[in-house]
C-alpha cells in the first residue's frame, strides 16, 4: 500500500502535524526540548537524537538544536557552495537554514519553507540570534513552494518529506524551483520490506516519522517520475527492534508484538538526485552534427 494512500485523509495529516511541530515550538520557547540530541531512553526517539555535532551546535543558538525533530544531517552530508542559493523543506526551528546559510556565505541565500506558526516564530528567533542576513523563512506548506520556476540549486529537508500525504507532489514542486542541474539532497525515513498496517493506519505514527515513509525503490520510482535522474539513496541509521520501541511506544500499537516485525525495516537515509540540464538549443546542422 502506498504511503500517500492509506486511509488517512491529507487534512487530518496536515493538522496533526501542525498540532505537534507547534507543541514542540512552544516547549523549547518556554525553555524545554523537543529532544534533539538527547539519548535514547530518556524519552527521546532514536531517530532524532545525536544527529549535530559539536562544533555545529556551537554555530548556532541552542533554540534550533533543541526545535530539531529531524532524521539526519543534511547541511553536513549536502555539497553547498558559496554564493548557491538553498531552500529547506519543513524548516522548523531553523537549524539546517542556519547551517546552510553560514555555508553559502553572504552572497547566497537559504529559504525555509515551514507551514506551523509557532516554528516560524522560533525560527526568526534564532535567525535574529545568530545574526544572520542571508536566511529567509516563508509559510507555506511543501506541496505548493511559494518560489519561482528555476530559482533555487539545493533543495534539502530534515525527515519532513514522509509527513506529507502527497509526495508526488511535493517532489514534482522541488523538481519546478530547481533550476536546471539543481540538486534534491534531503534526509528522510524509508523502509525495506512490507510495513504492518497497524502501523500505517496511526495518524500518531505518521507525525511519528514511520508511517508515512517510503520503501526504497518507491521512493526511487518517485523521484524518476517527477523528472530527476542520478538517484541515490544511502542509508545513515539502520533502526533495530530495541529502536522500534522506543519509537512505537505511545503511539497506541502493541510494542511487543511488532517490535520483532520492524527489526532492520526502517532506516534514516540520505537521498540524492539532479534536476537535468537544460537541453542547448541548436543552431543549425553545424552544431548538430
Amino acid at each position: 500500500m502506498s504511503a500517500g494512500n492509506v486511509g488517512i485523509e491529507a487534512n487530518d495529516i496536515r493538522e496533526v502535524v501542525k498540532q505537534k511541530y507547534g507543541q514542540a515550538a512552544l516547549r523549547v520557547t518556554s525553555g524545554g526540548s523537543s529532544c534533539c540530541g538527547a539519548t535514547v531512553g530518556n524519552g527521546c526517539d532514536p531517530i532524532t537524537a545525536n544527529l549535530y555535532d559539536a562544533s555545529q551546535a556551537g554555530e548556532i543558538p541552542e533554540e534550533a538544536l533543541l526545535a530539531s525533530l529531524g532524521c539526519g544531517n543534511p547541511t553536513a552530508l549536502a555539497n553547498l557552495n558559496s554564493d548557491e542559493t538553498v531552500l529547506d523543506l519543513g524548516s522548523g526551528g531553523g537549524i539546517d537554514v542556519l547551517l546552510s546559510a553560514k555555508r553559502v556565505g553572504p552572497t547566497g541565500k537559504a529559504y525555509g519553507l515551514d507551514m506551523t506558526d509557532e516554528m516560524l516564530a522560533l525560527a526568526n528567533q534564532n535567525k535574529r540570534r545568530a545574526g544572520i542576513e542571508n536566511a529567509e523563512f516563508l509559510k507555506g506548506e511543501i506541496e505548493n513552494i511559494p518560489l519561482p520556476d528555476n530559482s533555487v540549486d539545493v533543495i534539502i529537508s530534515n525527515c519532513v518529506i514522509n509527513l506529507s500525504a502527497d509526495k508526488d507532489r511535493v517532489l514534482r514542486e522541488a523538481f519546478r524551483v530547481l533550476k536546471p542541474g539543481g540538486r534534491f539532497a534531503v534526509s528522510d525515513v524509508v523502509t525495506r520490506g512490507a510495513m504492518l498496517p497497524e502501523i500505517r493506519q496511526s495518524v500518531m505514527a505518521w507525525v511519528g516519522c514511520i508511517a508515512g515513509a517510503l520503501g526504497e525503490n518507491d521512493y526511487r520510482d518517485k523521484l524518476a517520475a517527477s523528472g530527476f535522474e542520478k538517484i541515490e539513496i544511502e542509508p545513515t541509521r539502520i533502526y533495530r527492534s530495541e529502536d522500534a520501541r522506543e519509537f512505537l511506544t505511545g503511539q497506541g500499537i502493541d510494542v511487543d508484538a511488532i517490535a520483532p516485525q520492524v527489526d532492520g525495516k526502517f532506516l534514516s537515509a540520505f537521498i540524492r538526485a539532479v534536476k537535468p540540464e537544460a537541453k542547448k538549443s541548436c543552431c543549425g546542422p553545424t552544431c548538430c552534427g
